[in-house]
C-alpha cells in the first residue's frame, strides 16, 4: 500500500508525494514571508518524459513556458506577433518572411538574433521528431533580424510552426537542453525534481506582458494526492477528473474549460482482405458499408455521453475541430435519431434475423469496438456506445487493448481514438488518401477524392482565410466531404472538458480553445492571470 506524506515546501504548502512507507527529502524551505500573491503552486498534469526541448515538441499543445514563439494565437485564434514585429507570405505561397523584435534577451543574458530562429528550425527539421517540417527547403538569416523560411511546395499549415515552436539559443544548446532549458519566454526553470515537481521562476530578461507571479511549483501528483492539496489549500490550480470535481471545495472554484480533445470511434472504412507490408489485416466488411457507419452516427446519443460518462463535463463532438476557425458549421447532425437510422438500415437490405441481429448477403453486422486499456473514459464511452448501437440491431463488443495490440487491430476494427489540435493539418493527415496506413493517422484507410482535392487547394492557399473556406469545403460541400454529412468515416462522440479547482482569488484570464490533453494549456495565457482582493 502506498502512503502519501507531506512535505513542507516553499514555506507554504505541503507537497504530497506518493513513496513506500519511506520519507523523501524535498529542498529547503523558502523565505516564510513570502507572499503568495507573487507565488503559484499548480498540480496541473503529468510531468514531461522528454524535458522542454521545443525542437522535439515540447509546446505543441500549450505554451512553451520557457521560450517564446514567432507568432501566437489570441482567444478568437487570430494570429498575432511575439518574437515577430511582422511577417509576409509570397504570392506563390513557397517564402515566409518574418521580421524580428530588437530587444530580445535569453534568460542567460544573451540576445536574440536571426541565427537562433534558424539553428532552431534546422534543429527541429534532423530531430526526427513530431515536428514535420520536411517541405522546409531551407531557412536563412538575411541579417540579425530578418528570417526567411523558403518551402519545397506552399503549405498554409506552416503558419502553425511559427506559432507553437519555441526558439533556443544556439549558444547554449546541448545534450542536456531538455532538463536544462535557456530561452526568452515568461519563466525560466529552477529546479526538476523528477517524478516531484518542478519549480520556475519569472525570467527577468522576458520582452513581453509581465506575469503577477514571480515564482510557480508544479506538483507532479496522482489524482487523489492532487485533490487532496486542493482540499488542505497547499495547491492553487489543480486538475481534476469529473468524480472529483461534484465535491466543493471550500475556498476553491471549479473551472470546466471547453475543449476540442475528443473521443470518438474510426471505422474501417474499406472491405477485408489486404494486408499491410507487415502483414496486419486491412478492412472490415461491416463498417466498410457507409449505411452502417451513418446510421450509427445518427443513432448514438452524445448528450447522454456527455452527463452518464463525462458527468456533464464535456460537449457532443461532430468533427476532430469543433468550434475552430477552420470547421464548418454545416456538419453537425441531428443524433438520438434510432428510428430513422433503423429505416436507413432497411432501406439498404440489412434486415434483421431471428435473434435481432441484422444480416445482409450473409453478412452479420456485428463487430468489436477496441480502446485502450487502462483508460477509463475510453472504456466507459465504448460500452456506452455499443449499448446504443445495439438497439440498432448491430452486435457489438468492446475490448482493452495494449498500444502495442491497437497498431496491429486498428486497420481493421473499430478503435475509440482522440485528437485535437490547433493544427488543421491534422485534419489532413487522418482524412487524406495520402497517409492511408501512416501510424495512427488514416488508420482506416479512408479516401475521398473530392476532398483530398479541397485539402490540397487548402494546403497549397496563401492566405489563412482562403485556407480556411477549402477546409470547410473537404468537410462538407454540399454533396461529399469526410464530415456526417458526407462519408462518416468517423463517428465522434464527444469533446472533453478540462476541469481544474482555481483558488477563488485567482483570475486565470480568459482562456482559448484547449487542444487535447498533453502539455499545459492552462499556462498559455500566464500573463493575464492575477489575484483578486
Amino acid at each position: 500500500m502506498k502512503k502519501y506524506i507531506i512535505f513542507a515546501l516553499a514555506g507554504f504548502f505541503s507537497l504530497m508525494a506518493a513513496c513506500t512507507n519511506e520519507k523523501t527529502e524535498m529542498m529547503p524551505e523558502s523565505d516564510p514571508d513570502t507572499s503568495k500573491k507573487d507565488e503559484l503552486v499548480l498540480a496541473i498534469g503529468g510531468e514531461t518524459e522528454e524535458g522542454f526541448d521545443p525542437t522535439t515538441g515540447w509546446g505543441m499543445y500549450g505554451s512553451p513556458l520557457f521560450q517564446s514563439t514567432l507568432l501566437k494565437y489570441d482567444e478568437e485564434f487570430n494570429i498575432e506577433n511575439d518574437l515577430a514585429t511582422d511577417y509576409q507570405v509570397s504570392e506563390d505561397g513557397l517564402k515566409y518572411t518574418v521580421e524580428l523584435r530588437d530587444d530580445v534577451l535569453f534568460s542567460d543574458e544573451e540576445p536574440l538574433t536571426a541565427e537562433d530562429v534558424v539553428f532552431t528550425f534546422e534543429t527541429a527539421k534532423d530531430s526526427g521528431s513530431v515536428i514535420d517540417l520536411s517541405n522546409l527547403e531551407s531557412v536563412e538569416a538575411t541579417d540579425d533580424h530578418t528570417v526567411e523560411f523558403a518551402l519545397k511546395e506552399p503549405e498554409s499549415t506552416f503558419i502553425s510552426h511559427l506559432v507553437t515552436l519555441g526558439i533556443v539559443p544556439g549558444h547554449a544548446y546541448d545534450d542536456d537542453y531538455n532538463e536544462n532549458p535557456v530561452g526568452s519566454g515568461p519563466y525560466q526553470l529552477v529546479q526538476w525534481n523528477k517524478g516531484q515537481q518542478l519549480i520556475v521562476e519569472a525570467n527577468p530578461h522576458y520582452y513581453g506582458e509581465k506575469s503577477d507571479f514571480k515564482k510557480m511549483t508544479f506538483l507532479f501528483l496522482e489524482e487523489d494526492a492532487a485533490f487532496a492539496a486542493a482540499k488542505s489549500d497547499e495547491a492553487d490550480v489543480v486538475a481534476v477528473t469529473p468524480g472529483f470535481a461534484e465535491q466543493d471545495v471550500e475556498g476553491m472554484d471549479l473551472v470546466a474549460l471547453d475543449t476540442v480533445d475528443n473521443r470518438g470511434i474510426m471505422f474501417p472504412n474499406v472491405a477485408a482482405g489486404e494486408q499491410t507490408e507487415d502483414g496486419i489485416p486491412i478492412g472490415n466488411d461491416v463498417t466498410a458499408d457507409k449505411t452502417i457507419r451513418k446510421a450509427i452516427d445518427i443513432a448514438v446519443d452524445r448528450e447522454a455521453m456527455v452527463d452518464g460518462v463525462l458527468n456533464g463535463f464535456g460537449t457532443p463532438a461532430y468533427s476532430v475541430a469543433d468550434n475552430l476557425p477552420w470547421w464548418n458549421p454545416e456538419t453537425t447532425v441531428d443524433d438520438d435519431q434510432m428510428e430513422k437510422a433503423g429505416e436507413m438500415l432497411d432501406s439498404a437490405g440489412w434486415e434483421k434475423n431471428e435473434e435481432g441481429v441484422r444480416e445482409k448477403d450473409g453478412l452479420t453486422a456485428e463487430f468489436t469496438i477496441l480502446y485502450p486499456a487502462g483508460d477509463e473514459i475510453r472504456q466507459s464511452l465504448s460500452i456506452t456506445a455499443a449499448d446504443q448501437i445495439e438497439k440498432l440491431g448491430i452486435k457489438v463488443d468492446t475490448e482493452g487493448q495494449s498500444w502495442n495490440d491497437l497498431e496491429r487491430s486498428m486497420h481493421s476494427n473499430p478503435v475509440m481514438m482522440g485528437w485535437g489540435s490547433h493544427d488543421p493539418l491534422e485534419m489532413y493527415n487522418i482524412y487524406s488518401s495520402s497517409t492511408r496506413g501512416e501510424g495512427y493517422y488514416n488508420a482506416n484507410y479512408y479516401s475521398n477524392p473530392t476532398a483530398d482535392e479541397y485539402m490540397e487547394k487548402a494546403m497549397h492557399a496563401t492566405t489563412q482565410e482562403e485556407a480556411y473556406e477549402y477546409w470547410k469545403k473537404a468537410q462538407w460541400d454540399g454533396e461529399t466531404g469526410f464530415s456526417s454529412r458526407g462519408d462518416a468515416p468517423w463517428v465522434w462522440l464527444v469533446n472533453l472538458q478540462h476541469i481544474y479547482l482555481v483558488d477563488e482569488k485567482l483570475d486565470i484570464g480568459e482562456q482559448k480553445l484547449h487542444p487535447h490533453g498533453h502539455g499545459w494549456p492552462i499556462t498559455d495565457n500566464i500573463d493575464e492571470w492575477h489575484w483578486e482582493e
